[in-house]
Order: C-alpha cells, then sequence, then structure tokens
C-alpha cells in the first residue's frame, strides 16, 4: 500500500529511490511493483498535465442526458471532441458528465451549444463552470482494503 500511494504521488519515481524512501531492499520494492503490474492493481503509469499553462484555463463540467436509443453514437461523438477530457457514465440526474477544457468559457459556451447540443442522442445538458479545483491526497490502507484477488 506504501508503493501504490508512493507511486500514485510521483510515478516517475526511480525504483532504487522508492526502495530508499519507504526503507525497503531494492529488489523487495522491484517485485512488489511487478506483482502489482501481474495482477493488474497497477495498470499504466502516465502523467498529468497542467492545461491551463498550455492556453487552457478554462473548464466546464456537462451533465447529459441520453436517449437510450441513440447512447452509443453519441457517446462516440461526445468522446472525439478535441475539448473532451473525460467521459463518466452515472446514476441520479444525468446519464453521464462529460469534462472540457478550453482558452475561454466562452468558447466552451460555443462548442456545448454548437456541437454538444446538436448531437443525435444528447436530450439535456446542463453546464457547471470550473471555479476552483483541489488535488486530493490519496493514500491507500491495507486494513480497509478489500481481499485482492490474482
Amino acid at each position: 500500500m506504501k508503493i501504490l500511494g508512493a507511486l500514485h504521488r510521483d510515478a516517475s519515481i526511480s525504483i532504487p529511490k522508492l526502495s530508499s524512501d519507504l526503507g525497503l531492499n531494492l529488489s523487495v520494492t522491484y517485485s512488489r511493483i511487478k506483482r502489482l503490474i501481474r495482477r493488474g492493481i497497477i495498470q499504466r503509469y502516465t502523467l498529468e498535465v497542467n492545461e491551463a499553462k498550455l492556453g487552457l484555463p478554462a473548464g466546464v463540467v456537462v451533465g447529459l442526458n441520453l436517449d437510450p436509443k441513440q447512447r452509443e453514437q453519441a457517446i462516440g461523438e461526445l468522446m472525439r471532441l478535441p475539448q473532451a477530457r473525460e467521459f463518466t457514465e452515472v446514476t441520479g440526474r444525468f446519464d453521464a458528465f462529460l469534462t472540457l477544457r478550453g482558452r475561454t468559457i466562452e468558447e466552451l459556451h460555443k462548442v456545448i451549444a454548437d456541437v454538444v447540443g446538436r448531437i443525435m442522442g444528447v436530450t439535456h445538458s446542463e453546464t457547471f463552470v470550473e471555479v476552483a479545483g483541489r488535488e486530493l491526497e490519496v493514500s491507500y490502507n491495507l486494513a480497509s482494503a478489500p481481499e485482492i484477488q490474482t
């Protein structure tokens, strides 16, 4: 769990540095990481891009209702939008949430009105403008973890 927490904070950390930080033997750290990968617990290593520094400071989350008959086609079109960053199907008032990034709120409003709103299968949308974000510190607790299946 300590290895997962450390890799979640910084997936680029070297195994020697990680083993030193955690007080583990290098070969033990390496074999535990390989086992986590083999079991599918670690699925991939990725990076986080600061899109504001790339000129895309505006963010919105769009709650969507979808026509069940055109759902797959609508989802495909939504996921191909250049501004799309995440698509999550949910239960409750909306069928899905779509996260978009852009240069300005006005630009994103235009995408929602002119593109998202005209996609066949999108029956309703409601936009939530991002005003602040906070990074959560994720820690993995062995005591609360379910039994890991291999």
